[in-house]
């Protein structure tokens, strides 16, 4: 087995273990829809020694150049922006003392969607900007942080998640990278739920 793979398998344990990915559950995901899988990054989120770990072994996957060539490291608030915030310091402790300063940006929540403030996107301009999220699902949440960073005049030069449910119906023309994938299995409408349909309790914690 390959480093990265060791990797990629410690990274889904610890999302099993923490309780981040629920499986074989019945979850009401409040749009609609119910299905048997739950991603709750804000288990994960409690335990910071963790997300170190699993932030450097993000980079660990990462390839060397592009690591090289980041010169800002966004994420969208809660859980993106608090593993972009983790990744820029980890980056700039593995660079020579020379290297310039990695950057930090979050993507806050505005009245219906996110938001850059006028302070990250002054600095933001007119640079390489790499960006991390806890979780990709459709990659919605990628495309609308992608077009604030070219707003702001940043580049985007590649997207990063803990773990990806792989099922995004967008492609921002950059590479992807995740530390782990975890298939997303049918989701069902509320009124067609065998779940609901079979009596099944909703699935709480």
């Amino acid at each position: 087995m390959s480093r990265r793979d060791e990797l990629r398998q410690r990274a889904l344990q610890k999302l099993q273990e923490f309780e981040v990915l629920m499986r074989d559950g019945h979850f009401d995901y409040g749009n609609g829809f119910h299905g048997r899988v739950y991603l709750n990054p804000h288990q994960l989120f409690r335990y910071p020694s963790t997300i170190w770990q699993l932030a450097q072994d993000l980079l660990d996957i990462l390839p060397a150049d592009l690591l090289d060539r980041t010169e800002v490291v966004a994420g969208p608030s809660t859980g993106g922006a608090l593993l972009a915030h983790t990744l820029a310091g980890l980056l700039d402790g593995r660079r020579v003392l020379t290297h310039p300063a990695c950057s930090f940006a979050p993507f806050t929540r505005g009245a219906d969607k996110l938001v850059l403030r006028d302070f990250y996107a002054r600095h933001m301009q007119g640079r390489r900007v790499l960006l991390a999220d806890d979780v990709r699902n459709t990659g919605k949440t990628f495309e609308r942080c992608a077009e604030l960073v070219r707003q702001a005049g940043g580049t985007v030069i590649a997207t990063v998640e803990i773990c990806d449910r792989l099922e995004a119906v967008v492609d921002l023309g950059v590479p992807n990278y995740a530390l782990a994938d975890y298939p997303a299995p049918e989701n069902y409408p509320v009124d067609a739920c065998p779940m609901c349909q079979a009596g099944d309790a909703i699935t709480t914690f």
